[in-house]
C-alpha cells in the first residue's frame, strides 16, 4: 500500500500486499471475496499475535436480514499489521510457509463435504519472536 493511502501508524506495517495474495492462489483469487487489511492491533490482540487469517463465510438461510446474503458467501483473507522491525521477517515467513498453506486450506475447502461447507470456519497464522504457527478457531 502507498504511503500517501497508509492507514498505520508508523512503527506498524503490513508484511503481505495483495499482489502477494494474488501470486500465492493464482485462480483461487477468484474464490476470495475481499483481501482486508486490518489497521490496528486492537484491544482484542491475540497472544500470541495474529498475521494473517481466513474465514470460510458459510451460508446461513433466514428471513428478515438474519440469514447471510448468496453474494457474502465465500472466503475472507484479514491481514495484520506487524512491527514495522518485524515486517521483513514476516513477509518471508508468510510468502514462504503461510501462503502456500492458505492454498491448500482453500483448496481443501472447495472439496470439502456439505457439512463442513455449511459452517463458518476461521484459520489463523501467528507471528512471534520470529516464527510463525496455525490455529483453527471453531466457529
Amino acid at each position: 500500500m502507498s504511503a500517501r493511502n497508509r492507514r498505520l501508524p508508523r512503527h506498524l506495517a503490513w508484511p503481505l500486499t495483495t499482489t502477494d495474495v494474488r501470486d500465492a492462489l493464482g485462480p483461487l483469487t477468484d474464490e476470495v471475496r475481499k483481501v482486508r487489511f486490518l489497521t490496528g492491533l486492537g484491544a482484542d490482540r491475540t497472544e500470541p499475535p495474529l498475521v494473517l487469517g481466513v474465514e470460510w463465510l458459510a451460508p446461513r438461510p433466514g428471513n428478515y436480514a438474519g440469514g447471510t446474503h448468496p453474494d457474502s458467501v465465500g472466503f475472507y483473507i484479514d491481514i495484520w499489521p506487524v512491527n514495522s522491525g518485524d515486517r521483513g521477517s514476516a513477509r518471508t515467513l508468510l510468502r514462504t510457509q503461510a501462503l502456500p498453506q492458505l492454498h491448500e486450506w482453500i483448496t481443501g475447502a472447495l472439496h470439502a463435504d456439505d457439512t463442513w461447507r455449511r459452517r463458518t470456519h476461521l484459520h489463523h497464522w501467528h507471528f512471534t519472536d520470529g516464527h510463525l504457527s496455525r490455529s483453527d478457531e471453531p466457529s
